[in-house]
């Protein structure tokens, strides 16, 4: 098969799409194209590649097929599935966040390792059922920097042995399904205090530690036979003291493909996070990329841009042929495995994913309980529990503080935070960062000052494009407050360690505390639970 310069070009070029069904559903106009404009981008373009946000399960099926049914070629369909299928798509397996199974490698390693692999096949699974075909999983940085606000509890741990063990686990889990598993994010982002999505983090490591500590998961990931690598949007001075790792050929080429031997695909992370959109173009952001080493340009802004800026950049002598020809038979070898029986031939003819065949392979019951496993075994507990509610009637509240209230799929009447406590007789305050407050201010009238005792339940993780250390001093100013009132009856944390780590030694010991790796309201039932015990 012949293709244009043009076409070779929009075979790298993966963009983002809504997993809504209709145009009306879209959540990110700017980011995500209405049907028309997807369709063109994909049925006369010939864009190589769709990554899906938002959306059920159910209807993602029926999404990615008609995306595939407007494409020139096979599409490579991706997503962030690092918690499985169902932390982006509702009603498939959403697994709790990789640092809970690298905390039960504590106790267990053989055990944490089961869970591993066991998630990485449930989540190839799901994934190939509902239409995608690369996993953009694992995280294999090395979270050693408890500040992170982006990588947090989605890294497998704070060492590079207990990352590797764990990861390489994930991705043979993966290897019984035709789906891409992708490295994330080279070098390493675990020991950052800046989330990319907003600037340009710093590493100022030596390339001695950088081999110790940062690069061994990747070593590890590539000899289990990961078949992608994603950039960071890192500057690292020993390496590079200019461009961002994905902009530059000394770290693609020089550290990914010479120096660890790496031969499968290299992606960029989203070019429209701002440690790249802020400063650079989008034309040349994507030839810097491709000049770099890139195969794949994630979610440039407009794929007819970046496709004329490479286009150009070839026409005018500063990108060779060949370099795009690599990169072409790359994405062919990549397109060879997730379609098995494809020939590269121009048609494709995709199977048809009834209704039975959705509920026949979604979340199983078995995938359920090992979602439930891995949270109860991770689970952290203290004080002196259960919390023995008043025998008479009294007033007591419970004080939710979580990211976004507007953009929270994890929290409504009907879950567990939310409607346990109203059972049993607690009033309802929500404080998200919208409604931030200050300890300095007592006085001020949001804060509703009471002697109500206190259920304090905190949602707090890393999230792309929210930098989470505004939401830990809200957590904190509220904490402050309650106690100086004493008013703190339990405290229950969901999702960052670091934050219980901060919390716990402010509070008496005697009071209950229950902290869980998970956000889920199955997360959020078992660990209320144990606090009452009922």
């Amino acid at each position: 098969m012949t293709l244009s310069l043009a076409e070779q070009v929009a075979q790298m070029v993966v963009v983002r799409a809504s997993g809504f069904l209709f145009d009306h559903q879209i959540r990110y106009p700017l980011w995500e194209p209405p049907a028309q404009r997807l369709q063109y981008w994909l049925q006369d373009l010939g864009v190589g590649g769709v990554i899906l946000v938002d959306g059920s399960a159910a209807e993602l099926a029926a999404r990615t097929q008609l995306l595939q049914s407007w494409a020139k070629f096979p599409l490579l369909v991706a997503a962030d599935v690092e918690e499985g299928v169902g932390q982006r798509f509702a009603g498939a397996t959403w697994f709790p966040p990789l640092m809970a199974i690298g905390a039960l490698a504590n106790q267990s390693l053989e055990q944490a390792k089961f869970y591993a692999e066991k998630m990485g096949a449930i989540t190839a699974q799901e994934a190939l059922t509902v239409g995608l075909n690369w996993i953009l999983a694992p995280v294999v940085d090395v979270n050693n920097n408890p500040k992170n606000p982006v990588i947090n509890v989605r890294s497998f741990g704070e060492t590079p042995e207990r990352v590797s063990q764990l990861a390489t686990a994930f991705i043979r889990g993966c290897q019984g399904y035709p789906v891409l598993t992708t490295a994330k994010h080279f070098p390493g982002h675990g020991d950052t205090a800046i989330d990319s999505h907003l600037e340009l983090p710093v590493i100022p490591h030596s390339d001695e530690r950088l081999t110790q500590v940062e690069l061994p998961p990747f070593v590890a990931s590539m000899a289990s036979g990961v078949d992608t690598v994603m950039m960071a949007h890192l500057l690292i001075p020993a390496w590079d003291t200019e461009r961002p790792a994905t902009l530059s050929p000394a770290i693609v080429q020089g550290q990914l493909r010479q120096r660890l031997g790496f031969e499968g695909l290299v992606v960029t992370d989203a070019l429209v996070m701002g440690a790249i959109a802020k400063r650079y173009s989008q034309e040349e952001a994507a030839i810097l990329a491709v000049e770099a080493g890139a195969d794949i340009l994630l979610m440039p802004l407009d794929p007819q841009v970046t496709i004329k800026a490479v286009c150009t950049a070839v026409a005018e002598g500063r990108i060779s042929p060949e370099r795009i020809e690599a990169s072409m038979e790359r994405i062919w070898q990549a397109k060879a495995k997730v379609f098995p029986d494809w020939q590269r031939s121009e048609s494709y003819c995709f199977p048809h994913r009834d209704s039975k065949t959705l509920f026949d392979s979604l979340s199983q019951p078995t995938s359920q309980q090992l979602v439930r496993t891995i949270l109860q075994d991770s689970l952290k507990q203290g004080g002196t529990l259960p919390l023995v509610l008043p025998q008479t009637p009294q007033p007591m509240r419970n004080l939710v503080i979580v990211d976004d209230l507007l953009n929270c799929a994890i929290l409504g009447n009907h879950t567990p935070a939310i409607a346990r406590p109203t059972q049993l007789g607690y009033r309802l305050q929500l404080v998200d960062c919208h409604a931030a407050v200050s300890s300095d201010s007592p006085n001020d009238s949001s804060l509703r000052i009471s002697s109500d005792p206190t259920l304090l339940q905190v949602f707090i993780r890393a999230n792309a494009f929210r930098d989470s250390s505004g939401l830990t001093q809200i957590a904190q100013d509220w904490l402050n407050i309650i106690l100086r009132e004493n008013q703190l009856q339990a405290l229950v944390i969901y999702g960052s360690p670091y934050t219980l780590e901060q919390f716990l030694p402010q509070i008496p010991p005697q009071t209950p505390f229950v902290f869980s790796y998970g956000q889920t309201p199955v997360a959020q039932e078992m660990a209320l639970k144990v606090l009452w015990g009922i």
